[in-house]
């Protein structure tokens, strides 16, 4: 039985990557800040009483190794780790305070630093393990705003550069960025909710293929990242956008 860590597992692609993993009989060890909204997606997994949730403040780096420890001991080791938690925070300023750029940073990249700093040792120590962060198109496109573009092309960044050193141990880093696509309470889901004629609008402009992504397009992506046979893909990054970047480099 694998083992998995998935973080920003309440909601979105996290989400959606709990449920698909305990269909492929992971244990899971699910972590968001809220623990009653983590439970409730605990509850629509596969044998919900084989995963556990957790709570965890990625904003304060400070309190996530006592979770990460918590995590590891109830899953008795870690083979994969999906880092699918982040988002811009409505942080949209061009002229971002130091302040709220590190917050973007800490929820985006920082916390996910930390927490492999805790678990990839062990994983070298077992000559195996898979660790996949959750990017976006704006690592590499000026889609979004100056904060949000810089935290994740710093994904982009040490996912190339760990990645490359991680595969001479046998650890599987990589990293997806997906354009635009639709998950439970995400952004898209939100948009939607909140305006629909700019959800349309979006559809229209953005997407070639006058369709929004959805996780089940993207999960057999992450189910293979997340598998044995994903070797080539060490350092890798995986841009999943239906057509809606516009860059030839990524």
């Amino acid at each position: 039985m694998k083992k998995i860590i998935i973080i920003g597992a309440s909601k979105g692609l996290g989400q959606a990557a709990a449920i698909w993993f305990s269909k492929l009989n992971y244990k899971i060890a699910l972590l968001s800040r809220s623990h009653s909204n983590l439970e409730k997606v605990r509850k629509k997994c596969k044998n919900p009483r084989m995963h556990i949730s957790l709570e965890i403040d990625l904003l304060d780096i400070s309190t996530i190794e006592k979770t990460i420890k918590k995590a590891t001991k109830f899953l008795n080791g870690v083979d994969v780790v999906l880092h699918a938690a982040g988002g811009g925070m409505g942080l949209k300023e061009s002229l971002i305070s130091s302040k709220n750029f590190q917050k973007l940073l800490n929820l985006n990249i920082l916390s996910a630093v930390e927490i492999n700093r805790l678990i990839i040792p062990k994983m070298k120590k077992n000559k195996k393990g898979n660790i996949i962060h959750i990017g976006s198109i704006a690592s590499y496109e000026s889609v979004g705003s100056v904060g949000y573009n810089s935290a994740k092309a710093a994904i982009s960044a040490y996912v190339r550069t760990l990645g490359k050193e991680l595969s001479a141990h046998n650890i599987i880093m990589t990293g997806v960025l997906p354009g635009g696509f639709m998950g439970p309470q995400n952004a898209m889901y939100r948009l939607k909710m909140k305006n629909k004629k700019i959800y349309n609008d979006f559809i229209k402009n953005r997407l070639p293929r006058k369709k929004m992504g959805t996780t089940n397009e993207i999960m057999p992506m992450i189910e293979f990242l997340a598998s044995s046979n994903a070797g080539m893909m060490c350092g890798c990054l995986i841009p999943m956008d239906g057509a809606e970047g516009k860059s030839y480099f990524f």
